[in-house]
């Protein structure tokens, strides 16, 4: 593809994702290159590069195009790719040229896209006049609760937030050790360290095709967070343990606690999503775990209530603003409303309160989010505390970007008392 021809197709890819606000855009992207198969690696790791790019500079590019614009004025995919492309450091005039119409390139630029354009040239993409959070590429709202959270650290935090992530491997100890992953990764030229902090973990340098290689088509590697490896690491679940985990998605960490556990004992994964839970079949054949049965979370299931204090370990990594990954996920923070938060807060007490009941005496509670904020977090806790008897809180752990390197995750440990009644809160009857 020319250059011209990648332009055209990064601002129909922003078109989709503009068009399904409340649908992931690595999704959306996934599903527009599905459709276009005649896109090729290499022009889908181009097209992408530009279109994580406007993402990651999606308010301060909305900045600049309303300097002499009435607030309210539509500002386009075509607009917010050229004036990433001029606010990267090319001309004008040069931008327009890649906007001339010929085949397989975006239409001319019109008048009124020309006028908006014109003032960003020669500026670059930050600028001392904007506020903070356009600064930093974070919803208004939010800036109160970050700031309370992080205190002097905040802008350094942010900043590290706004940095795209690294990408991290879990190495499956039941198929190869960290040194013979690494080797195999070598062999498809692909360069891999040990992480700082996960003893399971190796960081990928720059942008490279993992899934497509040996290594993980084999199950020797995962994809997976060096902070998500950690909170498995809390759970210190071992091989005659009965495990849950209570939020599995597609998997994830129910691999990482098979391996801790060597697939011995007995792990539930469950969740609400038949699809996800679907989703790790695949995973955990490729990964050679077999300890694993899976259980779908449905409208007045009583699986919960018959296997009340059966269960060493109970993981919940609850649904949570994902504010810990906006990394990864840039568009996310542009879709987080206030609301969303508060549903998300309710809807973790009761998978809390639910998740309590699994628990035998003398066992563990996990909980998990990979939020930064506190009203996720240590005030989530403190709350379930307040309200139910039996439960102890062992340990915490809290990452961020800035400080640990990794995604933003927290963690808390809380043990039940080996003669503790059944955990119902207190407040209910």
């Amino acid at each position: 593809m020319t250059p011209a021809a990648r332009t055209a197709a990064a601002i129909d890819l922003l078109d989709e994702i503009e068009g399904q606000p409340r649908k992931p855009a690595d999704a959306v992207a996934n599903a527009f290159f599905r459709d276009r198969r005649y896109i090729g690696s290499t022009d889908r790791r181009e097209i992408s590069a530009l279109v994580w790019s406007v993402l990651r500079a999606r308010r301060r590019l909305d900045w600049w195009l309303a300097q002499g614009s009435a607030a309210r004025d539509f500002i386009s995919p075509r607009l917010l790719v050229a004036a990433h492309q001029m606010l990267d450091g090319r001309p004008l005039d040069s931008v327009a040229r890649g906007f001339s119409g010929g085949r397989y390139a975006p239409a001319e630029l019109d008048a009124e896209e020309l006028r908006r354009l014109r003032p960003l040239d020669g500026h670059t993409l930050d600028h001392p006049g904007m506020p903070l959070a356009v600064r930093h590429e974070i919803p208004d709202w939010i800036v109160p609760n970050l700031t309370a959270r992080f205190g002097p650290a905040l802008e350094s935090e942010l900043a590290a937030l706004a940095a795209p992530a690294p990408l991290d491997l879990r190495v499956n100890l039941l198929k190869a050790t960290r040194d013979d992953a690494r080797t195999a990764l070598a062999r498809d030229g692909i360069t891999a360290e040990p992480t700082s902090l996960s003893p399971w973990g190796l960081r990928v340098s720059g942008r490279q095709a993992v899934t497509s290689a040996a290594a993980f088509r084999d199950g020797l590697v995962e994809i997976q967070d060096e902070g998500s490896q950690l909170l498995v690491g809390l759970v210190e679940a071992t091989p005659e343990m009965r495990v849950v985990d209570y939020c599995a998605g597609a998997g994830g960490k129910t691999l990482a606690l098979a391996m801790t556990m060597q697939n011995r004992g007995q792990i539930v994964a469950c969740d609400v999503s038949a699809p996800r839970l679907e989703g790790a079949v695949k995973r955990l054949r490729r990964a050679g775990v077999h300890n694993v049965e899976r259980h779908l979370l449905e409208p007045g299931d009583k699986w919960a209530k018959r296997r009340a204090g059966s269960f060493d370990r109970v993981l919940v990594d609850a649904p949570c603003t994902g504010t810990g990954t906006w990394r990864r996920n840039p568009d996310a923070r542009l879709r987080l409303r206030p609301e969303d938060l508060a549903e998300l807060t309710v809807k973790q007490s009761q998978i809390l309160d639910t998740a309590a009941r699994l628990v035998k005496p003398g066992g563990k509670l996990i909980y998990g989010t990979c939020s930064l904020l506190a009203e996720e977090n240590d005030a989530q806790i403190d709350a379930f505390l307040t309200r139910t008897q039996g439960f102890t809180l062992m340990r915490t752990l809290s990452l961020t970007p800035h400080a640990n390197g990794t995604d933003g995750f927290f963690g808390a440990v809380l043990q039940r008392q080996a003669s503790s009644p059944d955990p119902d809160p207190a407040d209910q009857p």
